[in-house]
């Protein structure tokens, strides 16, 4: 092969005395995609945020060759001049703007006198998404009436329409359902065969196989190896991701299940836009000590809004009967909820998990503040030795307790969250979507850390939208599908096509 289009030699990045990037190489060819695996806080993120001059040239060491030419970019403007585009995980979309605003946004087609050319815009808009294969989409509609998959695919059109080179999707399926998924798989494997190069950054090591030539792993900053797909599979992967071969990815335990704790009757929580609608309709379940409770059904089935009206934080109306060691509790607050017993890790950590603005360590003791006060102030000492303890229990990677919780990956932060809903000692905790967006490895603790607890005696319900996981994790299986409960089965030979059954309702329960 020739000259790659894109080089990156010896890359070194630091925070604060602390190696991020520790002499990283990643080379893409056109026509190819490279996957970048590694665990959460691995770097890859850092890396691509260097590619793409997130941090300017200047704040790191190495060289970046583009072309058989030095990059030296100053700016995203720079990189995308040149042809290099990211998508990240967070979508940067302007969900008021239409779909071709937001398409043209930076790029505007004008009329002179500065005017805006709408209807060129929209033409091209149009041709774009043509060129994707996405033919309903109205492009003068605002972006916001679109959900989360079109959304990440309109992100693509944008990105091709800055006549995009190199192309980097940094977890680009994490918040798409499987046909959405199809349908990017595919719009990858045509930008290959029209020369567009591609860095494919996913934890979800089957898309990884199915559409990368090569692979690239990087582990604690530093480069493990880079490997034709074609020589690897997903044990191998990860083996080297983790530096270690995982055997088991559920490590399952056997627990004892004791008597019910938690019992939820008659839920019924309205659609906050469309009254007449219910986002769930009379679900009544029991979860008991010790036993782990997996939640399964599609993408919209009204699992969330489920979880959120047990723990009083469904923000439209709601009716919920809720009972813990058969005496009626009442929570209309997540607040209510925790003085109860009850906690629940968010489906959304950004949103709903962490506080931006503080650090790791203040992130982790929200929920128990008052366990350190005294007389109207906080023992900041004692708080600062549950942090480390408790960072230490669930290897939380950060340079330290009190660097920013948005400064850490994904995985880190999830864990940073388990850990602050853990701290009050519930007797019941719900898992929604636990490892959404989360590395093997990590998977692998908070599984661990979930049979821990159950054989602690703690209850626990866990949503999750992979049925793997659903089967790999739970003692028994309740299905949603459009806001009923469409199965409840105990999980011995359950299959995925029978949770899959009940939720399109084909099964009865």
């Amino acid at each position: 092969m020739g000259t790659p289009l894109l080089e990156m030699r010896d890359i070194r990045k630091s925070f604060g005395g602390a190696k991020a990037l520790d002499g990283i190489d990643l080379k893409v060819s056109a026509g190819e995609c490279v996957g970048l695996c590694g665990e959460n806080g691995a770097g890859k993120s850092t890396l691509m945020k260097v590619l793409s001059a997130v941090y300017p040239h200047g704040t790191w060491d190495g060289q970046i060759f583009w072309d058989g030419q030095e990059l030296k970019a100053h700016s995203v403007r720079d990189t995308e001049h040149a042809g290099i585009v990211i998508i990240h995980q967070e979508l940067m979309l302007v969900p008021q703007l239409s779909v071709a605003e937001n398409i043209y946004l930076g790029n505007e087609i004008t009329l002179p006198g500065g005017r805006m050319n709408y209807g060129a815009m929209y033409q091209g808009a149009e041709a774009l998404l043509a060129e994707l294969n996405l033919k309903d989409i109205n492009v003068a509609l605002p972006v916001m009436n679109y959900g989360g998959g079109h959304q990440q695919l309109i992100e693509i059109a944008k990105a091709l329409n800055k006549k995009t080179r190199l192309l980097i999707l940094d977890e680009p399926s994490s918040s798409l359902t499987s046909s959405e998924t199809e349908t990017l798989l595919r719009i990858v494997r045509d930008l290959k065969k029209k020369g567009v190069a591609c860095v494919y950054i996913s934890h979800k090591l089957d898309e990884v196989e199915a559409v990368c030539d090569t692979v690239s792993v990087i582990r604690d900053g530093r480069h493990v190896a880079t490997k034709p797909m074609a020589e690897l599979d997903r044990g191998k992967i990860i083996s080297l991701m983790v530096g270690r071969e995982i055997t088991q990815l559920f490590p399952k335990e056997p627990h004892a299940i004791g008597d019910v704790v938690m019992e939820v009757r008659h839920v019924t929580c309205q659609d906050t836009t469309n009254p007449l609608r219910k986002r769930v309709d009379d679900v009544s379940f029991s979860v008991r000590a010790g036993e782990i409770l997996g939640v399964a059904g599609l993408v919209g089935a009204g699992r969330t809004e489920l979880m959120q009206a047990v723990f009083g934080a469904y923000p439209g109306l709601y009716e919920a009967e809720v009972l813990l060691d058969g005496k009626p509790v009442k929570i209309t607050s997540p607040l209510d909820a925790l003085e109860a017993g009850i906690a629940m890790v968010p489906e959304d950590r950004k949103r709903h998990g962490i506080v931006p603005a503080l650090s790791v360590g203040h992130n982790i003791t929200l929920a128990v503040l008052g366990k350190f006060s005294k007389f109207g102030r906080i023992d900041s000492a004692a708080e600062l030795d549950t942090i480390r303890t408790e960072m230490k229990r669930l290897s939380i990677k950060a340079a330290s307790p009190m660097l920013s919780i948005a400064d850490l990956s994904g995985g880190n932060q999830q864990k940073a969250v388990l850990t602050k809903m853990l701290l009050p000692h519930p007797k019941v905790v719900i898992f929604d979507e636990p490892t959404r967006g989360v590395d093997v490895g990590a998977k692998y603790e908070i599984y661990k850390l979930m049979f821990d607890l159950a054989k602690r005696g703690m209850a626990i319900v866990m949503v999750s939208s992979e049925l793997p996981e659903v089967l790999g994790v739970s003692d028994r299986v309740l299905v949603i599908g459009e806001g009923k409960l469409r199965g409840d089965f105990v999980n011995e030979n359950l299959t995925q096509e029978r949770i899959m059954a009940a939720a399109i309702g084909a099964q009865a329960a």
